[in-house]
């Protein structure tokens, strides 16, 4: 663990020495059918995998953003629908993708997901295999339970780092009437990670790290940044940084420069990669190409708040059926037949149904 001190002096070096990444705004990927039928907006639909189900898309290489700065899209998310996407999986509403290249893996992440749901709607009963959902809550509360009993309740500045393995069912429903907003990030698990038992890290949110200097305040989810770490251990390497900046306040954070790292703006508009560059703001995703670090200018009157992630390519190929995702297409053919036939990691889906789901039926 880097101390106070030395996080000081790391930043500080930081300064003059970093190969800054250029950014490269692109918009997210629309999940528009699951297994090839219409998801409902209203997000009452329960997944359900037919026996034939259709070929799963196979991503053998990742995308490498080009090195300068590229403006495409603004995307803003609606109450009651899921919907940005580094890669396609099982849920959200459509949105035309202007991009020259279409972003559909961008190794080690599959999905980042802006959710802004109210009950009666949510996401009830479903499957993953192959990767974790790190979900983080920017309001209201979901509550989620699955197939082993684990169940809680992750409220506003809470996180929950789910290790689906070989076979998570689970439910994530909005807790109380209001609205619940957040994050959910899928990162994907390397091949000899893929088959292990599900597990789970929670913090509330009184809990992660967090620390505030010259107008800079992180909270620091996976990795590390200006002198403090996260006690989330990351099977994938990764780094999860929330930063809001004051009005006038410079950002410099190293970035391992194998890595590769995006951000998305929450609230507010900055100067991202090159300080004479325009202002980019809320909903607008920034591929970041490579190099050891970011800088960031807030020139507004306004606080300006981004999620900054990173993480350590795996460079497997990659087979991915809706929230089934692994190397190849026979293991997938595999993971649908242990689905359907409640085997290899998912026999309690066998009889098992959420608090939520029973009480939707009553």
């Amino acid at each position: 663990m880097t101390t106070r001190d030395e996080g000081d002096n790391f930043m500080a070096k930081a300064n003059h020495s970093m190969q800054q990444r250029s950014v490269c705004l692109a918009p997210f990927q629309y999940a528009t059918k699951v297994q090839g039928k219409e998801r409902k907006t209203d997000g009452t639909e329960q997944p359900q995998l037919p026996i034939r189900a259709p070929s799963p898309t196979v991503f053998n290489s990742s995308i490498t953003p080009p090195p300068f700065p590229w403006l495409i899209q603004t995307i803003t998310p609606l109450c009651g629908s899921h919907g940005m996407w580094l890669g396609s999986s099982r849920r959200g509403r459509s949105a035309k993708a202007t991009a020259p290249f279409e972003l559909r893996y961008f190794d080690p992440f599959l999905v980042l997901d802006e959710f802004s749901v109210c009950a009666p709607a949510g996401f009830p009963d479903h499957p993953h295999r192959g990767f974790e959902t790190v979900t983080y809550m920017l309001e209201g509360a979901v509550t989620h339970e699955d197939f082993e009993g684990h169940k809680g309740t992750i409220k506003a500045g809470d996180l929950q780092w789910m290790t689906a393995g070989r076979g998570i069912v689970h439910s994530e429903m909005p807790a109380g009437q209001g609205v619940a907003k957040g994050l959910q990030l899928w990162v994907n698990l390397s091949s000899r990670n893929k088959m292990i038992e599900p597990k789970y890290q929670e913090l509330q949110s009184k809990d992660i790290a967090c620390t505030n200097k010259n107008g800079i305040e992180v909270r620091v989810i996976a990795g590390e940044s200006m002198g403090i770490s996260s006690p989330v251990y990351t099977r994938t390497p990764t780094m999860y940084l929330d930063f809001t900046l004051k009005p006038l306040a410079h950002l410099c954070q190293p970035i391992p420069p194998t890595w590769n790292a995006f951000l998305y703006v929450l609230e507010g508009e900055g100067v991202f990669g090159v300080e004479k560059s325009g202002s980019i703001g809320t909903h607008h995703l920034l591929l970041l190409s490579h190099g050891d670090g970011l800088e960031v200018w807030n020139k507004s009157v306004k606080p300006l708040r981004f999620v900054l992630i990173g993480g350590e390519p795996l460079g497997e190929p990659v087979a991915q059926l809706g929230p089934f995702v692994m190397n190849t297409e026979e293991e997938i053919d595999q993971t649908i037949n242990d689905f359907q036939y409640c085997e290899n990691g998912f026999e309690k889906a066998k009889f098992w149904r959420s608090e939520a789901m029973i009480a939707s039926e009553g």
